[in-house]
């Protein structure tokens, strides 16, 4: 129900405001853009050009706000061109000439085959890293905010929820590219920076293990006719439900995955099944920080919540375009 409620009021605002816009493709981090000067000082065009790109991002997330006064720590994409750096330097909010208020380290192409070459293809991964993070300490108790810009295959559910999986909690995040990409090269910076910042080493077995989460969400994301919200929530789920140990055998498991996907209104393939499967095994095999993982979950549950809470807002939204459809109905009775 809710997500027919919320297909239907986006199909009716549309026609009232008259208005479309086209979707963007999923892309690699190869996608091709035009060469750009090395120098330090941009040409004219390519300044008119970035300025156009950030004003024609969107920002996808939690309006995170990071300044130099947070201590924030900078993980760039080692082949960004000095036109791009620039780009996404103006995305973060960050001037070129603060940047020795920042610690900046690099994330590079090998980085991204090293950490998600298991479970997606070299091709998906693509042969350069662009998308950069700069991240600084939250309060504790806050948890992950997170801000996107020309990000159009990692959303922000899908790097709140591996990041948790990780034992990442309680930062303040903005990831951006300088054109659409996927994104992947700034889940590696986001845990090169917290390493950083924080001194903690994230154990490889969890980044592994947020590394499969991340992609199995994308798949699902891909596969499943839903909202991405709902299939993050369904995993986030999924994650609660294991840390509390309840989930002891396979046929756990699958009944788990059953009636939570009914939950939130999702029809599973087999093959989907089996993904989420394979996730909740390795998963329930490690080490996690468990509070952190039911935290997140508590986030997901909440948020689900207040869509629900908000479908009497719908429903008045829906009878107020019936009213102006069945008045020009009239004028031709």
């Amino acid at each position: 129900m809710r997500k027919r409620m919320k297909k239907v009021v986006s199909i009716m605002m549309a026609a009232a405001i008259v208005f479309t816009t086209g979707g963007s493709a999923y892309a690699t981090e190869t996608a091709p853009v035009e060469e750009a000067s090395t120098q330090n000082d941009a040409t004219p065009q390519e300044a008119e050009s970035q300025t156009q790109v950030v004003e024609d991002a969107t920002e996808e997330g939690d309006d995170v706000v990071i300044t130099s006064e947070d201590k924030p720590y900078l993980a760039l994409g080692s082949d960004l061109t000095m036109a791009q750096r620039n780009t996404v330097l103006a995305l973060m909010g960050i001037k070129e000439q603060d940047l020795d208020n920042y610690e900046v380290s690099y994330v590079t192409n090998k980085e991204e085959h090293e950490y998600l070459g298991d479970y997606i293809s070299s091709s998906e991964i693509g042969t350069r890293s662009l998308s950069s993070v700069v991240i600084a300490q939250g309060n504790k108790g806050d948890g992950l905010n997170i801000s996107t810009y020309n990000i159009n295959y990692c959303t922000v559910g899908m790097y709140k929820n591996a990041l948790a999986t990780a034992g990442i909690s309680d930062a303040n995040i903005i990831v951006a590219g300088p054109f659409e990409l996927s994104g992947t090269a700034a889940l590696v910076g986001i845990l090169k920076a917290y390493k950083d910042m924080t001194g903690e080493e994230v154990d490889d077995e969890l980044v592994d293990a947020a590394m499969d989460e991340l992609v199995t969400t994308g798949k699902l994301n891909e596969s499943i006719d839903a909202d991405e919200e709902d299939v993050e929530a369904l995993i986030a789920d999924l994650k609660e439900q294991l840390s509390d140990g309840s989930l002891d055998s396979d046929e756990d498991i699958e009944e788990a995955i059953s009636d939570t996907a009914k939950k939130y209104e999702i029809s599973l393939s087999d093959e989907d099944i089996q993904m989420l499967k394979d996730l909740l095994n390795k998963l329930k095999s490690l080490d996690l920080d468990w509070d952190k993982i039911a935290d997140q979950a508590s986030d997901w549950a909440s948020k689900i919540q207040d869509v629900v809470t908000d479908e009497g807002f719908v429903s008045k939204v829906i009878g107020f375009f019936k009213g102006i459809v069945d008045a020009i109905a009239s004028l031709f009775e």
